[in-house]
């Protein structure tokens, strides 16, 4: 049986959370489980989080799935949601699926996971139907996403912007500090709460301390996209404290 995988990534050329927090992720995953990873990345350019920048960057999201196809990883994360979730309703659909055939087409075939999509089904596995989000983008671009979640039928009853505008500083934010903001969301009638609606704003140490505290099943768009892989590897999806998506191997 197969333990060695390649997880493969798409991010953001000012990105640097991502390849810190899936491999964490998955190194929490490997004390206690036999099954071992090693991380591989390809980037597209963008700085600021504008739709234009976005859009612009995702035109390159080919090249990049291309790239890591020939390193012939297991398994391919598109790691910008805001991207995704700003091209379009339901365009995590249309991406994974024209990524995928590029890989099938270079003899590498690899299921391809979006932060985006990754996300909509964590959160749908969940059970949730109606939460809280927290961004770190200006308010057009989280109108979007929440605009994005809830055509998935999920509604939004809460989203707080960061309104931080350069991409680098979304990195640079202190992963602990969701802790004390989150607590500034209104979670009342909410089946689940989004800690972090984008794959660069770190938040890992701040999941499981906020889920014990609301009481509430607590993501963040990296613990989506870590579930949505293990599952697309048919490995049981379970991290130690990374909050109730990751905290027992069920499959949806």
């Amino acid at each position: 049986m197969k333990t060695l995988y390649r997880i493969g990534q798409i991010v953001p050329s000012s990105n640097v959370t991502m390849e810190t927090e899936i491999p964490a992720l998955l190194r929490a995953r490997e004390a206690v489980a036999p099954e071992r990873f090693t991380f591989h990345s390809s980037r597209m350019r963008m700085k600021k989080v504008t739709r234009e920048e976005l859009a612009q960057m995702d035109s390159d999201s080919d090249r990049c799935a291309l790239e890591l196809s020939d390193a012939r990883v297991d398994v391919m994360g598109y790691a910008c949601l805001v991207a995704i979730m700003s091209m379009g309703r339901g365009y995590h659909r249309e991406s994974q699926q024209r990524l995928h055939g590029i890989t099938a087409q270079n003899g590498g075939p690899a299921p391809v996971v979006s932060s985006a999509g990754a996300l909509i089904e964590g959160l749908q596995h969940l059970g949730a139907r109606k939460i809280a989000i927290l961004t770190p983008y200006m308010k057009p671009l989280t109108q979007l996403v929440v605009d994005y979640i809830e055509h998935e039928g999920i509604e939004v009853l809460d989203a707080l912007s960061l309104e931080i505008q350069d991409n680098l500083q979304v990195g640079a934010q202190d992963p602990a500090a969701p802790i004390e903001i989150s607590r500034r969301l209104n979670t009342a009638n909410c089946d689940a709460v989004v800690i972090s609606a984008c794959v660069q704003m770190p938040s890992l140490p701040s999941v499981q301390p906020v889920q014990d505290r609301m009481g509430l099943p607590v993501v963040s768009a990296a613990v989506c996209t870590t579930w949505q892989m293990l599952r697309q590897l048919n490995l049981p999806a379970t991290v130690p404290n990374a909050g109730a998506l990751l905290a027992e191997p069920a499959f949806a």
